[in-house]
């Protein structure tokens, strides 16, 4: 499809494509639309939040969301939820706090900046008489270093404390923030999100977009998305998130793009990612932000005591994998939707953009999935599978 087709899809409609699956398009007022979180509200209505704007790092991207009522058959408008004309607002998180909030996490660097990056948390309202209706406050700045990143939700300890996933884009000086020095971290907040501290993971160079899953009493599994572009990794903690083994490779290939992981309702670890790595494309681009066409004559970052970052490797298709053995090996693979992913580019309006990356995914408590990714850096797209869709005659 070119960009201007899926523009004309961007309705919201929900639409039946078989016995399994439903999807649509989520409507939005902006050419670039990105980087997609899915919260399911008690009463059952989903909230879809996102970037947008007209260029990934330019100043005008802001966090949108829409609702899909319970019930309803299209998503409802978009609202703009952030509005800093001076930063990128990226990453959406929305986490159902414990005293009945609902709280927007997100980041906002200056440009492309990813290592100036600071992490902002506001309270989203529901409108009493129209369910589709969102409104978020101004919020506030967490006291966590620059550099820090977000892309999971928070996981409550049993003693109450909050752990926020993190990932740190550590700059260096003179030189343009590359990726090459990005680790791992948690946040943690003993009061409810009134103040926090950060906890680095050890020997996490390039381990980034932690997603954790919780398997088990006490024991929390996190995955990572891997600035080499080799495989997702694996961390565990058997304290609650006091302690963390090295991360390691799971048989999961990564290419440096997002991925989401969640417990399924049983037991079962379910990760939707690209599963594909540099080592099966030649595609490669230069960074992240190597068209914003904003002066800047800083070097890239030299990558010596960090990582060598890679970039361009297509982001498709969109693949959930199953675990039975608490994240260790993904045998089950189901191809949610295949393409090109080329992402040599991220225009959003000239058609080289064919990725389809950036996933979430919710398990219902009937056993369906909710799914939501990025497509071709336009639209935001949808699916739900009904109950039986890991059924073998139902994937691949």
């Amino acid at each position: 499809m070119t960009p201007d087709d899926i523009a004309r899809r961007m309705t919201g409609a929900l639409a039946t494509i078989d016995a399994v699956r439903t999807e649509a398009y989520l409507p939005s007022p902006m050419v670039q639309n990105h980087a997609s979180f899915l919260h399911m509200q008690a009463d059952g209505s989903l909230i879809c939040a996102w970037f947008g704007g007209s260029l990934e790092g330019k100043s005008d991207i802001s966090i949108y969301a829409s609702v899909l009522a319970q019930g309803a058959d299209s998503w409802g408008p978009p609202q703009r939820l952030s509005a800093d004309p001076d930063h990128s607002e990226q990453n959406p998180v929305l986490f159902a706090a414990p005293d009945g909030r609902l709280l927007l996490f997100h980041t906002s660097q200056p440009s492309g900046n990813q290592d100036e990056c600071r992490i902002r948390m506001t309270e989203v309202t529901t409108d009493a008489t129209n369910p589709t209706r969102l409104t978020a406050a101004e919020g506030h700045y967490l006291d966590l270093p620059r550099g820090s990143f977000v892309r999971a939700p928070v996981v409550i300890r049993t003693d109450g404390a909050w752990l926020l996933p993190i990932f740190r884009c550590i700059p260096r000086p003179g030189q343009k923030w590359n990726g090459s020095h990005d680790t791992a971290a948690v946040g943690v907040s003993e009061d409810g999100g009134t103040s926090w501290r950060l906890e680095e993971l050890d020997q996490s160079t390039g381990c980034v977009h932690m997603s954790p899953v919780t398997p088990g009493e006490n024991t929390i599994a996190a995955f990572f998305r891997r600035r080499q572009a080799d495989f997702v990794y694996r961390t565990e903690s058997a304290d609650e998130g006091r302690s963390w083994s090295n991360p390691a490779p799971t048989d999961l290939p990564n290419n440096n793009s997002s991925i989401a992981a969640i417990a399924l309702n049983d037991g079962r670890v379910a990760i939707i990612c690209n599963p594909v790595n540099a080592a099966a494309s030649p595609d490669r681009r230069t960074s992240l932000y190597d068209e914003l066409g904003e002066e800047d004559d800083r070097p890239e970052a030299d990558p010596t005591g960090g990582c060598a970052p890679i970039w361009g490797v297509p982001r498709a298709p969109v693949t959930v994998c199953i675990s039975s053995d608490g994240g260790l090996t993904f045998p089950q693979r189901i191809v949610i939707e295949d393409g090109p992913g080329t992402c040599l580019s991220n225009d959003s309006t000239d058609g080289r953009n064919k990725e389809m990356s950036y996933p979430w995914l919710l398990a219902g408590q009937d056993g369906s999935l909710h799914i939501a990714y990025t497509y071709h850096r336009r639209a935001i797209k949808y699916v739900r599978l009904a109950p039986g869709w890991d059924r073998p005659e139902n994937g691949e």
